[in-house]
């Protein structure tokens, strides 16, 4: 297949674009060239808002798209020649906190107050290619986690572990969050393009939540160590030093089950990206959470 990416440098983007040519695809990605590119991929170097005639005269079997506004896929659809398959890369970010659990691929959008512009902006691009492409399909993902996360969040975990720290944990830990693999998003998108289903809207992830305990256990396990807790019941911001929002919530993926019912283990997963992490320190985006602990609570 030939496969424009958007992006294709940082992890969601760059890991799809390293999946398919690994398979042998031809894989182009469109990004500025700011950022070193993956082995393999052809370089497309433009600003998605400033394409011209780049992609014009070429014919795509898929577009990948991880665009984040509705001006995003509006630029990128008006500079399209003819491809096949359009797969947007939206969000669960599109769900309002107060909508009943768990959401499904129907239930009404809206402003989720935790995730703010964010999550409005990736509804307005949903409209957009709706509307402009009825056939395209379009993914709700919860937290994606695995090789090439720069995001701290396992990241923050495994530095924790391998430093012998005692991980500071919100209230009682038993908040649950949603997780999905980075391979097994590229192994649904697989699914789309070979069975071509009618369903157009798809919930992803894995269809048991954990709980931030049992999360942050499991990535102490994948360091090779054993988790010690310190409980804070203190009325603060988790986020000043925990990488989640005091958010709870937990999407219905039974449409994406029925398709592909096998998901990778999440300790495999998490094992997967401790091993990418040892390797890829200095690609993490880190955040101040261990200069709040140290400040607050002295470590």
């Amino acid at each position: 297949m030939k496969i424009l990416i958007t992006g294709g440098t940082v992890f969601v983007s760059r890991y799809i674009a390293e999946y398919y040519v690994a398979k042998g695809e031809e894989v182009y990605v469109l990004n500025r060239n700011s950022r070193r590119q993956s082995e393999g991929v052809r370089l497309i170097q433009a600003d998605r808002h400033d394409i011209r005639d780049r992609l014009r005269n070429i014919y795509f079997d898929v577009v990948i798209d991880t665009a984040y506004t509705a001006k995003d896929v509006t630029d990128l659809l008006n500079a399209l020649g003819e491809y096949e398959d359009y797969i947007l890369i939206s969000s669960s970010a599109v769900y309002p906190e107060h909508a009943p659990q768990p959401f499904h691929e129907e239930t009404e959008l809206g402003l989720n107050r935790f995730w703010g512009k964010y999550g409005t902006d990736k509804i307005e691009a949903e409209e957009v290619l709706r509307k402009r492409n009825p056939g395209a399909y379009i993914l709700r993902p919860p937290y994606l986690y695995g090789q090439m996360n720069n995001v701290y969040r396992e990241a923050f975990v495994f530095e924790c572990a391998l430093a012998d720290r005692k991980f500071y944990l919100p209230k009682d830990g038993e908040m649950k969050l949603q997780f999905f693999h980075i391979t097994d998003l590229c192994r649904f998108i697989d699914v789309l393009l070979q069975k071509k289903p009618s369903h157009r809207v798809y919930n992803v992830g894995n269809r048991m939540p954990v709980s931030i305990r049992e999360w942050v256990e499991l990535c102490y396990r994948a360091a090779g160590k054993q988790a010690e807790f310190v409980n804070v019941y203190e009325d603060i911001n988790p986020r000043n030093y925990f990488s989640f929002y005091d958010y709870e919530y937990c999407l219905d993926v039974s449409r994406q089950y029925e398709l592909m019912p096998d998901m990778k283990p999440l300790f495999e997963g998490l094992q997967e990206a401790f091993d990418w992490y040892r390797k890829n320190p200095g690609e993490v985006s880190r955040k101040p959470f261990l200069d709040y602990i140290e400040y607050h609570y002295k470590g």
